[in-house]
């Protein structure tokens, strides 16, 4: 992997949008883009902690203010505004969002559990029982939603329905000795996932099947596959010092970029 940027407090939630690389820095509650020179734009500041993006099929930018347990979207003059309030299905942080092309925003965290956001911002529980709900990402036919658990070692994949609901949960592929976070799907169908303690990426096919891997310095937190078609991961990677430490000390936080198959 080559170093993109460095100097983030704690990085997470890689998304490519629009042909630019979107961030957020749980450290300094911004949200960010970066360019392939490195060069970074902050796009919003939310004061919480987590702090996920994605976007509804209009263009607007959803931000999860997790420890508000809220989800805030962006109008078009750059104003944030509550797009749905969560603090009456748990109080406990949300974490990860992915938006299916219909506009239903999945959003987990919590007790281990999923919610499902229509684009009026009703929200309502669709799963539960989920191991440290991670990363979350919408098949481009919008019928699967897949969720890293990353206390069970897994990828689990549910059916989605017209109206949100999810079923038909099953495992999408066990990940041994993993502990996968951020997840990014590619266009052959496969997985990306971060994992933090094993300071890598790896790819991997539904089954369960390795790919590819690869190596860096420090835990991997989130990836996502961008620039000229869809042929370099990037990853947010940050020293992990554990819970109570993430944003003690020097800032560690960086974003790498790797050319993958």
């Amino acid at each position: 992997m080559r170093t993109l940027l460095a100097g983030l407090v704690f990085g997470e939630s890689a998304r490519w949008h629009d042909g630019r690389l979107w961030l957020c820095d749980w450290g300094t509650g911004e949200v960010l883009t970066v360019d392939g020179d490195g060069h970074r734009t902050l796009v919003a500041e939310v004061s919480s902690y987590p702090l996920c993006i994605d976007w509804l099929p209009d263009g607007r930018l959803l931000v999860v203010a997790g420890g508000d347990a809220r989800v805030l979207r962006r109008e078009a003059d750059g104003t944030l505004v509550t797009h749905a309030d969560l603090s009456t299905l748990s109080t406990e942080p949300w974490n990860e969002i992915a938006v299916d092309r219909r506009g239903t925003a999945f959003v987990n965290g919590g007790p281990g559990v999923v919610v499902a956001i229509d684009q009026d911002g009703q929200a309502r529980q669709v799963a539960d029982g989920v191991a440290f709900p991670n990363g979350m990402a919408v098949s481009p036919d919008g019928s699967t939603l897949i969720v890293a658990e990353s206390h069970a070692s897994r990828l689990t994949a549910f059916a989605i329905g017209a109206d949100g609901a999810l079923s038909d949960r099953r495992v999408w592929a066990e990940v041994p000795g993993s502990a996968p976070d951020g997840i990014c799907l590619d266009p052959d169908g496969a997985v990306w996932y971060a994992d933090v303690p094993n300071r890598c990426c790896v790819r991997v096919r539904e089954g369960g099947e390795v790919l590819q891997r690869v190596e860096a310095d420090r835990g991997c937190f989130s990836c996502v596959l961008g620039g000229d078609d869809d042929a370099t991961l990037f990853v947010v990677a940050t020293e992990w010092r554990g819970f109570e430490r993430m944003f003690e000390g020097p800032a560690t936080g960086q974003v790498l970029a790797a050319d993958v198959a």
